[in-house]
């Protein structure tokens, strides 16, 4: 099932509740992400990135999970 743009923010949003977050794409499969959060300062891009999968609680789990592609951007506030 695809996932729509405003479901994926409300998605990370439990994850990164003060966050900016802005979600692009809509065909449900292939989306662009950028989250800007406190809890990166620190991190290095790989840890980050991942902290922001692990939040997504499964969605883009193998070849047949929902979400096919995230283009991500992340990085802790200047």
């Amino acid at each position: 099932m695809p996932v729509h743009a405003q479901e994926l923010e409300e998605i990370l949003r439990e994850s990164f509740p003060n966050a900016q977050i802005v979600v692009e794409g809509s065909d449900g499969r292939h989306m662009s992400a950028m989250v800007v959060d406190e809890s990166f300062r620190g991190k290095n891009r790989v840890q980050q990135q991942r902290a922001v999968y692990a939040a997504l609680k499964g969605k883009m789990d193998g070849p047949d999970g929902d979400l096919h592609a995230l283009a991500l951007t992340t990085r802790a506030p200047e």
